[in-house]
């Protein structure tokens, strides 16, 4: 029975990890299969919308007969309650987990899984969560409304804080005066020694925190507007006696400290060019691999007469790889040398790449600053990255996927409408066009 449960709960990890669902990650220890951590990206269009949100999961022997635990971590230390159903304690609150009394059918069965479990919480991060406390499903007098309002904009606001930025100054060791380090996950687990320090979400979250910068600077912009700094969060009436949302709005320094992650993030990119020159220099097993592995690219694109694709290295560093894709002919890209530069990790796999096009064009899959938004299931194999970002940039017809829009006004043409789209296609070839210039 153990061992049944064992292999139901790495079959369904392994799901998760492999599948093209961009808002969800699960990893665990080789060590315990049974302790999971978890991360939710916050819904596009809600409060969270790219927020880090992230979970404990633990599975008892009698999984799946009965439910796992579940228990949020990204809670300020115990001080924020994200949700009416996500308390300041970590407790959540599911029909399915057992914790919240549901309607026939809503309970858990063996047929659920660790999947059914992140979507059921990603469905509680919605774009109204004030409806979600009981008796506030159908709150619609004027006051409600204003109620309604002022619960999404401290959300938004705290998302913004503690779920991204906190997080990120975390993992980037950037001190803001704070008494001890900046962690996400509650200080009584560490005092207990319950398990030592384990971030498996750290670089996704930096390449997440590039992809999504545009639209966090655009979010805290806006918000900002609305909000004067040093005003209180309104009371919510359903909170209190410690599981609240307490604070004021902060957005100027926001603006500063999301900056700064920006700017830390490219200093460790040109660390890592600096470490793979060392790490050439040492003739290191990673370096000797990356060479390989580029050799191995270049005569697969040879062999498949991939005329409009070169690739070389910078400077002969196997850790910088250079990308040049000359645009198809009757294509949006047609007359265009897109250059992408593509940095790897000397801890690579286990930090992926990051891929940069210089000069960016206008692309829903390009961030403004260059950023190429792509994925790939062979985190590996850097011939799978790089065919990953050729598709991302030349393709043509994308189904809408919110978890890529890494270019807010791109995104906003290309599924606006015909009209709208007619201007993204012609601002796209403008764009590559000058590319040439």
């Amino acid at each position: 029975m153990a061992n049944q449960c064992i292999l139901r709960i790495s079959r369904e990890l392994g799901e998760i990890q492999k599948a093209a669902d961009l808002s969800l990650a699960a990893a665990c220890r080789d060590s315990d299969v049974r302790h999971v951590r978890a991360l939710i990206v916050g819904p596009p269009d809600t409060p969270y919308e790219f927020g880090f949100f992230e979970f404990k999961i633990r599975f008892g022997k009698e999984y799946p007969t009965k439910p796992p635990t579940v228990e949020a971590i990204t809670t300020d230390r115990g001080q924020t309650r994200f949700n009416p159903n996500i308390y300041a304690g970590g407790k959540v609150c599911l029909s399915i987990l057992g914790t919240w009394r549901g309607e026939p059918g809503e309970q858990w069965s063996s047929a659920q899984g660790l999947e059914s479990v992140l979507i059921s919480i990603q469905s509680l991060m919605s774009e109204n969560p004030y409806e979600n406390e009981p008796g506030f499903e159908d709150a619609r007098t004027p006051q409600d409304k204003i109620m309604q309002a002022a619960y999404a904009a401290k959300i938004r606001h705290e998302t913004l804080r503690i779920s991204v930025i906190d997080r990120l100054e975390g993992y980037l060791g950037i001190d803001q005066g704070r008494n001890g380090p900046v962690i996400t996950v509650q200080p009584e687990f560490e005092a207990a020694n319950e398990e030592p320090a384990w971030e498996p979400f750290k670089d996704l979250c930096k390449r997440r925190f590039l992809w999504y910068y545009e639209s966090y600077k655009r979010a805290i912009e806006e918000e900002g507007m609305k909000h004067k700094d040093n005003t209180p969060f309104q009371k919510m009436p359903f909170e209190g006696g410690g599981n609240s949302m307490n604070g004021t709005f902060q957005y100027q320094a926001l603006k500063k400290r999301l900056e700064r992650i920006y700017e830390k993030l490219e200093e460790e990119k040109q660390q890592w060019i600096k470490e793979g020159k060392e790490a050439v220099q040492k003739e290191s097993s990673k370096a000797v691999n990356l060479q390989r592995q580029f050799e191995q690219v270049v005569e697969a694109y040879k062999n498949q007469e991939m005329v409009n694709v070169e690739l070389d290295l910078v400077d002969s560093n196997p850790f910088l790889w250079r990308l040049v894709l000359f645009g198809r002919p009757m294509t949006n890209l047609d007359g265009s040398m897109i250059c992408v530069q593509i940095h790897l990790s000397p801890r690579f796999p286990e930090e992926l790449p990051r891929a940069v096009m210089d000069p960016p064009i206008f692309h829903h899959r390009v961030s403004p600053k260059g950023i190429v938004c792509y994925h790939t299931r062979r985190v590996d194999d850097m011939g799978s990255h790089v065919n990953a970002i050729i598709q991302a940039i030349e393709e043509e017809a994308p189904a809408y996927d919110p978890r890529t829009l890494v270019n807010p006004e791109a995104s906003r043409l290309l599924w606006g409408g015909p009209e709208n789209k007619k201007i993204y296609n012609r601002r796209v070839r403008r764009s590559a066009e000058a590319t040439m210039e």
